[in-house]
């Protein structure tokens, strides 16, 4: 079972690696170097876990283009991965989402993606283009809550990080079951799509969406959480099957 866990800065991806015990390996590949962790297969687990753990930068272009070239570059070495992961630190909408708290996505959802017109925004499907959101497999987004507590609904993708209590507002008027914000979801998912893979985005709380206001943040709170989670997270990507991706 092979994995690549794409977060936008490296704190973040070495708070992902803290979780495990076994020593991270470097990976090269095209533009990034991944950090490799390969855990031992328990009795009860179809295969091996393997996962590469990717800083692929900030943004929705920066990671989707980063994860695809990764995932590029395991299909053409024989190695492809079975799933992909978004994970890192985020803003969570009040008072649903707790600073410190997790958020799990069941939709993966880019928010600005569109255009403003007189009547309001208008996202780019209504357009006649695209797409703006991936919805990861039910069944695995329920086990993964269920062992790590944490909440469900959407996760969105922004360019801009919201900076005003208008702006929240009105993108939970829009989005009404959004729990946490962040950037790079919505561009590691489709990187994801592309290679016909399942996709996951794991965020852990560092601040509430609004106002920015840099000393109610909790970076360490929040990147501890993470941890925490992929501690939890593992055994079920272990016993998965990778070909149930039924909703």
């Amino acid at each position: 079972m092979r994995v690549l866990v794409t977060t936008a800065v490296p704190a973040e991806r070495d708070a992902v690696a803290a979780a495990f015990t076994a020593p991270a390996t470097a990976h090269a590949v095209p533009g990034a170097a991944l950090s490799r962790v390969s855990l031992p297969a328990p009795a009860d687990a179809r295969d091996r876990l393997v996962l590469d753990l990717l800083a692929g930068g900030v943004g929705p272009a920066a990671a989707g283009a980063s994860t695809a070239a990764a995932l590029s570059s395991a299909a053409l070495g024989g190695e492809p991965y079975d799933m992909v992961v978004s994970a890192g630190i985020g803003g969570g909408f009040q008072p649903e989402a707790p600073v410190g708290s997790l958020v799990l996505a069941d939709e993966i959802t880019v928010a600005d993606l569109g255009a403003e017109t007189a009547q309001g925004f208008v996202p780019v499907t209504e357009l006649g283009f695209g797409n703006v959101t991936h919805r990861p497999p039910n069944s695995l987004v329920r086990e993964i809550a269920a062992v790590t507590g944490a909440g469900q609904g959407s996760v969105l993708t922004v360019s801009t990080v919201t900076g005003s209590a208008a702006r929240a507002v009105e993108l939970r008027r829009r989005h009404p079951r959004a729990l946490a914000e962040a950037m790079e979801g919505f561009g590691v998912a489709e990187a994801a799509a592309a290679h016909g893979l399942p996709v996951l985005e794991i965020r852990a709380v560092s601040n509430p969406v609004g106002p920015r206001d840099r000393a109610a943040w909790r970076i360490g709170e929040a990147l501890a959480a993470l941890t925490g989670a992929f501690g939890k997270l593992a055994p079920v990507l272990e016993s998965w099957n990778p070909h149930d991706v039924t909703h």
